[in-house]
């Protein structure tokens, strides 16, 4: 994320390499778009589904409830964002800059991140403004995050202009196999709370939160699905980033170094949160100062906890991370409750988990098995999502009629 921290007014140039110059105190100017693709302004005054405890007003962008606290362990300040439609480029490009110009009170600050579509379900991770993304895209979204320490203080984001542009980069292929990682997990718990996309929590809620935002989804989606099973294999539950914790709030920790927004010391696959717990790293402090208490890299809310995954206690889980791989993909849709994951093509074969509404699976391949009706018709297609795991293609929303992976 490029963060804006600055007292005062601001015009902020978010440049190729991701730094930021930032004037204090110097007059508003007018956002101009950095050269190269054809440039084009955020619009800050369309507030929707998906933006969460922000407001336009007087042409600017700002936070609706100043003293609005999404956690537990934030005692003060607020938080919020807006995240703009989809826009077409002009012509396919691996970088978006921004210009931000906006007025950042001591104890505030401002983020632009971006990221890509690489195909009708499928984006890359949420990315600051400026630096390059994973793929070569035709269209973009930008997400602008606002923060606050302080009760009663708000930023104010004036415009944000954005251009595209493309560099060169390395020939990375993305994985075939999405990563996994054992990870210690907790019971999220909280509701009736608000999570980072705007969701309130439900009672046996199914949702996970992840320690970044570069993986969250927006509410009512499922870009961002993890798969998290027992150690065993024995359950597991397809299930959407919907919050951001519980300890870190920028430790994408399933990205490599190169990558890794903070910690970069740390081994790929280890929590900030592991390493301050066991071995006192960062002081046994998270990124916002609070003191470890468990080893913790992913909450699980009380319906993933208790009925998906049937824990009784906080333990390690394995944790698939989906949008990492390059299988196709396929988004659960249900009438709201999540749907059995089964062990073979059949509606009587033994229950392995759940996968939650929104969902966005990873199909590996099909097979055909008993006959279903449900939200996209009647089919006997059952699509492979994990080792030994099947659902009924009927539920998900493919975009295609026929099979979209090769038969098993």
């Amino acid at each position: 994320m490029i963060r804006i921290m600055k007292a005062g007014r601001v015009t902020a140039a978010v440049l190729a390499a991701g730094a930021v110059t930032a004037l204090a105190g110097a007059p508003a100017q007018a956002a101009t778009a950095p050269s190269g693709n054809t440039g084009w302004t955020a619009d800050l005054s369309t507030v929707d589904n998906d933006d969460v405890n922000v407001a336009g007003a007087g042409g600017a962008l700002t936070l609706t409830d100043a003293a609005w606290h999404r956690t537990e362990r934030v005692f003060a300040g607020s938080e919020g964002s807006l995240t703009t439609a989809e826009h077409k480029l002009g012509s396919p490009s691996n970088r978006v800059s921004a210009e931000l110009s906006a007025d950042t009170p001591k104890g505030t600050s401002v983020d632009v991140d971006v990221r890509g579509r690489t195909g009708v379900n499928d984006w890359t991770e949420w990315t600051p403004a400026g630096t390059t993304l994973k793929s070569t895209v035709s269209e973009v979204q930008v997400r602008i995050s606002l923060h606050s320490t302080t009760d009663g203080v708000r930023p104010s984001v004036k415009s944000v202009a954005l251009s595209a542009d493309s560099v060169p980069q390395a020939n990375a292929l993305a994985a075939s196999t999405a990563l996994t990682y054992k990870i210690y997990a907790t019971r999220e718990g909280l509701t009736g709370q608000t999570t980072a996309n705007g969701h309130v929590i439900t009672s046996r809620d199914h949702f996970v939160a992840l320690p970044s935002g570069r993986g969250l989804s927006g509410k009512g989606s499922g870009t961002y699905t993890v798969r998290v099973c027992k150690t065993d294999g024995s359950r597991c539950e397809y299930a959407p980033v919907w919050d951001v914790g519980p300890w870190n709030t920028k430790d994408d920790y399933w990205n490599p170094a190169s990558v890794r927004a903070e910690y970069k010391d740390l081994p790929q696959g280890q929590p900030e949160a592991y390493a301050a717990y066991h071995n006192g790293y960062n002081g046994g402090r998270d990124d916002l100062g609070y003191k470890v208490g468990n080893p913790a890299g992913i909450d699980l809310a009380d319906g993933v906890f208790y009925d998906g995954l049937g824990m009784s206690d906080n333990g390690n889980v394995n944790v698939t991370y989906l949008w990492t791989g390059s299988d196709k993909t396929g988004v659960v849709s249900t009438a709201g409750d999540p749907m059995n994951v089964r062990a073979s093509a059949s509606t009587s074969a033994a229950i392995k988990g759940l996968a939650a509404n929104y969902a966005k699976v990873n199909i590996e391949c099909y097979v055909e098995g008993d006959t279903v009706a449900g939200k996209f018709g009647t089919t006997n297609i059952w699509d492979r999502i994990g080792p030994n795991n099947y659902v009924s293609d009927t539920y998900v929303q493919t975009g295609s009629d026929s099979p979209v992976a090769p038969h098993c």
